[in-house]
């Protein structure tokens, strides 16, 4: 008797989690989204690869659940930080900043808000336990990994409370990390600018460069192409390519490539692609308190990413710009030439995962700092201080708090993917 009950409970509890996936799945990406049946379909194969993609893709879901959940490490609300909103270990990677200085830095911006700075945390802390688990390392090895991040998170705020460093200058190139990141940075200055451009593109008879079509770059249609002219008149604009491929939680939103000649001659090179994106409301403001003063002044989606980027970087990149075409806003962005992440081969040896997941919590508190009263008339206060005023009282605790909801959060996770497998089979059923 006992055995069946246990077993209706396990039914139970399955069912309803597995229902209140279909409804938030539904909600998002068909309601709010609008995305098609086929650009479904390819999202959730992307999802399907591994639950750290699952986790990519369905970041509603993560602010749906730990949105309920109380902390005494919460900042007060009136006094939230600005959030990058979808922090994981994939979106930090290298690139040149404005100066041609090689840097490695946060490199997504599309969830930009405002909001208590925990929710960047906890979800870097899931994503490096999930990417760990990935690679085959053990919960204990996951903790140090994530240790790791938040202790060099709070000691960097520190530093910036202190006035050590200065969050506004503070960038992060081959002379000050190591590791991966620090390998990585120095094998791309030897790389060249025009080498991204050769792939992508090719010489015409006269010698100028269009875009060459491949499974990701597909020529934009007449119509397309005239509105992306039209809209963009102060650029000598050379070619126009639709962009597919590129993320997970952004299939179904419109992004481009748009060759045009730079003019500057600094850069050695006469031609520069950008990146013209499509950008819907930022997923954390469905879930976190409304604030009217952010929105005053971010009203138009692609401001707001593009606020969000200049608020998070040192240099800014000068091709930062937003737009609406026929109702539909984007924001455009130099698509850096050097544009590389750290990626699982590059880890040669344990204390690498520690000395990546260290820099990337100072990384995450820079952006923190930075994007306050030191750029944006949103905030009235430093940021750093706000946060460390909470943390530093029981940091030890803090850190066990983040760990343990990661590490708890991750087991949620696999069990969300085995349930999405499940749906994705019934939304989706392969024909015999």
């Amino acid at each position: 008797m006992e055995h069946v009950l246990l077993e209706q409970v396990k039914h139970t509890r399955a069912f309803l989690r597995k229902e209140l996936l279909a409804t938030i799945f539904t909600e998002f990406d068909q309601q709010c989204m609008a995305l098609t049946e086929e650009q479904r379909q390819a999202k959730y194969q992307k999802m399907l690869e591994s639950p750290f993609r699952f986790f990519r893709g369905s970041a509603y879901l993560f602010y749906y659940d730990t949105t309920k959940i109380p902390s005494i490490f919460h900042t007060p609300p009136m006094k939230p930080t600005w959030v990058q909103g979808d922090m994981h270990m994939d979106n930090f990677g290298a690139f040149q900043n404005e100066s041609g200085t090689i840097v490695f830095d946060i490199n997504d911006f599309d969830e930009g808000y405002v909001g208590s700075y925990l929710y960047d945390l906890l979800r870097m802390s899931v994503s490096i336990a999930l990417y760990l688990e990935e690679q085959g390392f053990h919960t204990a090895t996951q903790e140090m990994a994530i240790q790791s991040f938040l202790t060099s998170y709070i000691q960097q705020l520190q530093r910036f409370q202190q006035k050590k460093d200065d969050p506004f200058t503070l960038i992060f190139t081959k002379d000050n990390t190591t590791g991966p990141i620090k390998k990585v940075l120095k094998k791309l200055e030897k790389q060249q600018r025009e080498q991204f451009l050769q792939k992508i593109a090719h010489l015409t008879e006269d010698g100028q460069h269009i875009f060459q079509w491949s499974e990701e770059l597909q020529p934009a249609s007449a119509e397309e192409y005239s509105a992306i002219i039209e809209a963009l008149p102060h650029y000598k604009v050379k070619d126009i390519a639709i962009k597919y491929g590129s993320g997970t939680a952004s299939i179904g939103l419109k992004r481009y490539y748009i060759l045009i000649e730079s003019g500057d001659d600094t850069q050695h090179a006469d031609d520069v692609v950008l990146e013209m994106k499509e950008v819907r409301t930022a997923i954390p403001s469905y879930f976190l308190p409304y604030h009217e003063a952010f929105w005053t002044h971010y009203e138009h989606q692609g401001a707001r990413v593009v606020g969000t980027q200049k608020a998070m970087h040192h240099l800014e990149d000068p091709y930062l710009a937003y737009l609406t075409i026929n109702d539909q806003q984007f924001y455009i962005r130099e698509r850096s030439p050097f544009k590389k992440k750290v990626k699982p081969k590059n880890y040669k040896e344990l204390e690498d995962y520690f000395a990546t997941t260290a820099i990337m919590g100072r990384i995450a508190a820079k952006a923190h700092a930075r994007a306050d009263i030191d750029y944006s008339a949103v905030f009235t206060y430093h940021s750093e201080d706000e946060i460390l005023q909470v943390i530093q009282a029981t940091p030890d605790t803090f850190s066990k708090e983040i760990i343990l909801q990661a590490l708890s959060y991750k087991e949620i996770v696999y069990a969300d993917y085995a349930q999405f497998q499940d749906l994705v089979n019934e939304w989706f059923p392969v024909e015999n």
